[in-house]
């Protein structure tokens, strides 16, 4: 069975109640949730878990949710995760503040769980388009994360899941190169141990499938480093 890693979403609210109804439609949606209390608390598990998406009340107990945004937004290892930011505030001047100190999206409480999930989505389909079954291309190369197949010039190209995952996951960023490290986490996740030389074996098992029918490496090795695709 193929198994897609799971996109997880990082939800910062101080609120039991709040913290539990996000967990449990997200986690029925087929998302892994980390949650916790407060903006320190926060601040330390988006560097720990690298999300792929943040849910962030304005509202924190320690550290202010406008603070952590802007803290999120000024390191490198985490400016591009996107923020959802929660608040009760509804005035325009609290909207646009919140927007300005680097939230991607402004949800006001209380809010639709059918809304959060929408917003949600338009926020991972930028970033990371392949968790909300959308199709990808690069060059010649189509991946359907829907139906897990993958086309190079019209061709199908038979992948294993591992293979497919890291294929996947160069295809939402081409051209960025991914370290060997990275790659585990996003494709094994960081709850299991594998050797990083193990990146190598499937990397060459991915580069043989897509050439199979002949056509142009589209891996490229950075030496010392990791992998790009283009």
């Amino acid at each position: 069975m193929l198994v897609h890693r799971q996109p997880v979403v990082l939800a910062i609210e101080d609120e039991s109640a709040q913290r539990e109804i996000i967990r449990y439609n997200l986690e029925a949606d087929g998302f892994r949730v980390v949650t916790a209390e407060d903006g320190e608390e926060g601040l330390l598990l988006a560097i720990e878990e690298t999300p792929d998406l943040i849910l962030l009340d304005w509202m924190l107990p320690k550290v202010s949710g406008i603070e952590v945004c802007r803290q999120l937004k000024a390191r490198p290892e985490t400016r591009n995760i996107p923020v959802i930011m929660l608040s009760a505030r509804s005035e325009d001047l609290d909207k646009v503040r919140g927007l300005e100190t680097g939230a991607d999206d402004y949800i006001v409480k209380p809010y639709s769980v059918l809304e959060l999930m929408a917003r949600l989505r338009t926020q991972l389909r930028r970033t990371r388009p392949s968790s909300v079954g959308e199709r990808l291309a690069f060059g010649d190369i189509v991946l359907d994360s829907a139906e897990h197949r993958v086309y190079r010039a019209g061709q199908p190209v038979s992948l294993g899941p591992t293979e497919f995952r890291l294929l996947s996951t160069m295809m939402e960023k081409p051209g960025r190169v991914w370290t060997r490290e990275q790659l585990l986490d996003h494709v094994w996740g960081r709850d299991i141990y594998i050797e990083t030389r193990t990146i190598d074996v499937h990397v060459g098992r991915l580069r043989k499938a897509l050439m199979q029918n002949g056509g142009e490496d589209p891996i490229r090795t950075v030496r010392g480093t990791g992998y790009a695709l283009g």
